[in-house]
């Protein structure tokens, strides 16, 4: 299974991205579906996550700025980011984990000016 994150880019702060993350094919029996995160130097930190059941969690420095969904039907994942600051700059990467496996995507950037 192949995940294609895609919606990345350069955004001025204050700004708003939507990075929404498919899955090649159908997975089987999906338990969470989130979006880490990497800036140069740092380990890779969860930004948000969404379980099967709908019930969210969030990193504390995107609460109330970032949004995640996810549709079941279609095995995506996105997330909505409001209000970016230049500290959100990060290479992002899709995350799906299964009965089948952990999936990663190849990541996608997000740079954000001041």
């Amino acid at each position: 299974v192949q995940l294609q994150a895609s919606g990345g880019g350069l955004v001025q702060a204050g700004g708003s991205l939507r990075l929404s993350c498919a899955a090649s094919r159908s997975i089987f029996a999906i338990s969470l579906m989130a979006w880490y995160r990497q800036a140069p130097g740092k380990q890779r930190e969860l930004v948000a996550s969404i379980a099967s059941g709908g019930s969210t969690n969030y990193a504390d420095s995107v609460k109330g700025r970032f949004t995640i969904s996810r549709d079941n039907a279609k095995n995506t994942v996105s997330v909505q980011m409001n209000s970016l600051k230049p500290e959100d700059s990060a290479v992002y990467y899709c995350n799906i984990r299964a009965l089948g496996g952990d999936y990663w995507g190849q990541g996608t950037q997000v740079t954000v000016s001041s």
